[in-house]
């Protein structure tokens, strides 16, 4: 990944309302007494980036924009929603999911809503028929999906009515 897309995902992390900590460095004899630095502010959800859902993260928000695609499943192609988590399990998690959202909701173990953790899969009714819309759990009550033709990749709230009234479940796969 080069720069431009780090600082890019870095600043969607940010937007997502994501406290990124950076990894402490090791101390040298030099340094040991220096004054130990402020600890950041942090949200609710902080991410590492040496966990496997951190990476997961990083590169779902490094997809963002992505254009939608029906049956697509690249980002040189586009996405749909499946196409989207398949990819990034595929690439991240060296794991093959299914291709469509409600064959993926058979995988995996099933979570409450209010235990979801970053990197979990979200489920929703969105095609008058269950497990029809899949996404990735970002934390702070939102998440990224590739929603619906002339969309994008982008990160919703799953606080929204629209995707309440809709919601069907979560799994966490692999994390």
């Amino acid at each position: 990944m080069n720069r431009r897309d780090f600082a890019r995902c870095f600043c969607a992390l940010a937007a997502a309302g994501w406290a990124v900590r950076p990894v402490a460095a090791q101390t040298h004899a030099a340094d040991a007494e220096a004054p130990a630095p402020a600890p950041l502010p942090t949200a609710t959800t902080e991410i590492s980036f040496t966990s496997r859902a951190g990476e997961l993260l990083f590169r779902a928000m490094a997809l963002l924009g992505t254009r939608y695609q029906r049956g697509g499943n690249s980002p040189e192609t586009g996405f749909d929603c499946s196409g989207f988590v398949g990819y990034l399990y595929r690439e991240v998690m060296n794991l093959k999911l299914p291709r469509s959202a409600n064959e993926i909701w058979s995988h995996g173990v099933e979570v409450a809503r209010d235990t979801l953790e970053p990197g979990d899969l979200v489920f929703f009714n969105t095609l008058r028929r269950p497990f029809s819309h899949v996404g990735v759990f970002v934390g702070d009550g939102k998440f990224i999906h590739a929603p619906a033709s002339g969309g994008a990749v982008r990160t919703e709230s799953m606080n929204q009515r629209y995707w309440t009234q809709r919601w069907n479940g979560a799994k966490r796969i692999g994390t």
